[in-house]
């Protein structure tokens, strides 16, 4: 790419070149904006429909929030996704099979082994450390919304979670999601419950990495971070085992890391920032009860969390919950949520503005 700016032939040609791409990018773009969004109304009428009445939400062995001071990394490099590894140096390819491409292949083999090395380094000298924090609260839903109660007393809220609908038009037989709806709504007569967590396995990271920068081993200093985004997930996935064991209903599990990686288990981790529950800003309520700055977790004025090796979210236990995106939302859901969560518009839209099925500039005009 940089020949190419810097060779005034080729530089015309990619200019060229790159206005078409843009432009069909645009184009694209604009076809998914002129797709038809339901009224929210609309949408929740078709939300997904379960028999409450017949459901028996499974009763975690402890209510409130514990402290994993020290978790040994040792306990999470058995459950590491190598595949996202190889992603983060833009290596494309299913781990293990990757190791053995005939285009990738010895590239991914050299960078596997180089990252094995400083990884098994890492947990033998303590370079790194992991901390979190994870919990159940007693949980109902209010129309769109996840309220959590106070452990001590259910009578009383503790946070409330707003959450956001599919509006996309689809076919007459799918609904339309949101997260509230895995959660026994109030008035159903079903006490349900809901957990948090937040983990991190980058406390070090930013100093370890630093020090191989002034050594001039940026290579090192890359593959520090990238190792410890693995193993913050590594972290985020056995603490969700040790939860759904404390929830009960994953006692009887014996599943293999394959079987971990591609999820089959029941239940589901959201997490705020992500495309079934994408506002960032709602992270600011679970650090809160969650006390995970006691775990080193803080956020930024952006909402990112720091250390940047980290990963949060909610725990939700209906059999039936699965992952999905919320995708674009009408002005009319984007008022709602304003409402809901007690912010100005403006402010909604601008944390949303990937959701926006309507131009907010062109509407306030």
């Amino acid at each position: 790419m940089v020949a190419a700016l810097l060779d005034r032939g080729q530089r015309t040609a990619l200019d060229a070149r790159n206005r078409k791409e843009q432009e069909s990018l645009r184009a694209l773009h604009a076809g998914k904006q002129e797709k038809p969004l339901l009224p929210l109304e609309a949408a929740r009428s078709r939300a997904p429909r379960f028999d409450w009445a017949k459901a028996d939400p499974p009763v975690p062995a402890f209510l409130g929030a514990r402290l994993l001071d020290d978790q040994p990394l040792s306990e999470l490099v058995e459950l590491i996704d190598w595949t996202f590894f190889f992603t983060a140096w833009e290596i494309r390819g299913r781990f293990p099979r990757l190791l053995d491409d005939p285009v990738a292949g010895a590239a991914a083999r050299d960078l596997y082994d180089n990252g094995r090395r400083l990884l098994d380094e890492i947990v033998r000298k303590k370079l790194l450390r992991a901390r979190g924090v994870y919990g159940f609260w007693p949980a109902q839903a209010e129309g769109d919304d996840i309220v959590l109660a106070r452990a001590e007393d259910p009578s009383l809220e503790l946070v409330r979670f707003p959450m956001l609908r599919q509006q996309a038009s689809q076919d007459e037989r799918s609904p339309y999601r949101s997260l509230a709806d895995f959660v026994a709504p109030r008035g159903s007569g079903r006490p349900d419950f809901a957990g948090a967590f937040a983990v991190t396995a980058g406390i070090g990271a930013d100093d370890l990495a630093a020090r191989y920068e002034r050594d001039h081993d940026d290579y090192r200093a890359i593959m520090v971070k990238a190792l410890a985004d693995r193993l913050a997930e590594a972290f985020a996935e056995r603490l969700h085992r040790q939860a759904r064991r404390d929830w009960g209903y994953g006692a009887a599990e014996r599943l293999s890391n394959e079987d971990l990686i591609d999820e089959k288990y029941r239940g589901i981790r959201p997490a705020f920032g992500y495309p079934a529950c994408p506002d960032h800003t709602q992270k600011g309520e679970l650090f809160g009860f969650l006390d995970a700055g006691r775990a080193g977790l803080t956020l930024t004025g952006s909402f990112a969390m720091f250390p940047a090796a980290s990963v949060s979210g909610l725990y939700l236990s209906h059999p039936d919950a699965r992952y999905f995106g919320v995708g674009r939302i009408g002005r009319d859901q984007a008022a709602d949520y304003a409402r809901r969560r007690g912010m100005p518009l403006p402010e909604v839209e601008r944390w949303l503005a990937p959701n926006l099925g309507y131009d907010p500039a062109a509407n306030r005009g």
